[in-house]
């Protein structure tokens, strides 16, 4: 997505997400909620396995707590965008003075501490569709995502790209036998774990999700963390670390294919008195956004009603204000039409247009998840490293095909 100011982006990333609803094309009748759903279909996916590798390629190797964090934050799109919003606005409010500002917001825990996190929550907002694909897909198939991130990492390790350095350390545990694990997606035979080497400073790793794996196994590529000209460095980068405090307080639960919460952290940096560590998602902080994944929308009392309707009608008829200057709309060509979590042709998510919508970035996908860790560091390693790549790495140009699955 390639937006020319800060304003625009932010007033941009608030319409896709509402411009088209996901049911848009339904009968009246059927918007208003008076419509009884047809049973649902208790066993199939809803996300595939090609799903779930390229969506989850650009964030496999992200540390465990920052990783369980993101995850969380995504399921409440919305509350994104607001929270970006007030940084863009806020860049100078950090440490003490950020526990404290956000004491005053009404967002959900999750979402809040990715303030210490710059770069990451403006990449979210600004790759909303991308962030609202993972949280779906994290709340549908929760196992299944934790069980990728394990598959993914041990890619990278057998390509030689994951290893401890002074930014991070990286230890590998033997799966234990006989633990259950209600997944789709087999279980990894080792479980990689990924973890800051300063506890409350957080490295944000760099790198080609098409390379750092290995030859990419399927013909369409993984979603790219850059923009099309940027050179990647070869392997993982980092950019400079961020003091992050405790408000970072995630945990990638891998046994059990969940997360769960460092409830020290989360209670200094929310002044919470919370001493349960199971994480629940809290469909009140949803605000408006539908549930892809039908069983997910059941559970929490949120299809397609009138009250979901209703919450975008402020919004509509200001469409061609999320445009780029050119009269392109912001999506990428080279996806699929997919709307913010919807799949593929007449099932549109939230902002998903037909063809027409697609801007004119070849072959990048449009929910790609582009720029994070833009530090000093981070661009002078890829200067330094990333020109044997260049040809192969401008995001989303040709993918390597390994010809199937794993």
């Amino acid at each position: 997505m390639s937006l020319f100011s800060s304003q625009v982006s932010l007033l941009a990333t608030v319409i896709v997400l509402t411009v088209t609803p996901v049911w848009a094309g339904l009968p009246a009748e059927q918007q208003a909620g008076t419509i009884t759903e047809s049973p649902i279909d208790s066993t199939a996916p809803t996300f595939s396995q090609e799903d779930l590798d390229q969506t989850l390629a650009p964030i496999a190797l992200y540390p465990d707590d920052l990783l369980a964090q993101i995850l969380m934050a995504s399921t409440y799109p919305l509350e994104i965008v607001q929270a970006a919003r007030w940084q863009s606005a806020n860049p100078n409010v950090k440490d003490k003075a950020l526990e404290d500002a956000m004491q005053k917001q009404p967002w959900d825990p999750s979402v809040k501490g990715l303030t210490a996190v710059p770069e990451v929550l403006k990449q979210m907002n600004d790759k909303i569709e991308w962030t609202q694909k993972l949280g779906d897909m994290f709340l549908a198939q929760k196992s299944d995502v934790m069980a990728t991130v394990q598959h993914l990492r041990a890619k990278a390790d057998a390509a030689g790209n994951l290893k401890s350095t002074k930014e991070q350390n990286v230890k590998v545990e033997p799966w234990p036998a006989n633990t259950e694990y209600n997944s789709n997606t087999p279980p990894p035979e080792k479980i990689y774990i990924i973890q800051s080497a300063e506890p409350e400073v957080v490295y944000v790793p760099t790198y080609s999700p098409s390379v750092v794996y290995g030859p990419w196994w399927y013909s369409a590529p993984p979603y790219y963390v850059y923009p099309p000209a940027y050179v990647y460095p070869p392997g993982v980068a980092f950019a400079t670390g961020l003091f992050v405090g405790a408000a970072i307080w995630g945990n990638s639960n891998w046994h059990h294919g969940d997360v769960d919460i460092d409830v020290n952290k989360n209670n200094s940096f929310n002044r919470t008195n919370n001493n349960n560590g199971k994480w629940n998602h809290n469909a009140d902080h949803r605000k408006g956004v539908a549930y892809q994944d039908k069983r997910v929308a059941q559970q929490h009392n949120r299809g397609a009603n009138t009250r979901d309707v209703q919450s975008r009608e402020q919004f509509r008829g200001r469409g061609d204000q999320g445009r780029n200057s050119d009269g392109t709309s912001d999506r990428m060509a080279g996806g699929s039409d997919r709307g913010l979590g919807g799949r593929d042709g007449g099932d549109r998510g939230l902002g998903g247009r037909d063809g027409g919508d697609r801007g004119q970035m070849g072959g990048n996908r449009g929910g790609g998840f582009s720029g994070i860790g833009n530090g000093a560091s981070t661009r002078d390693a890829s200067a330094r490293g990333g020109s044997s790549r260049s040809s192969a790495n401008r995001g989303g140009g040709a993918s390597r095909s390994g010809g199937g699955g794993r």
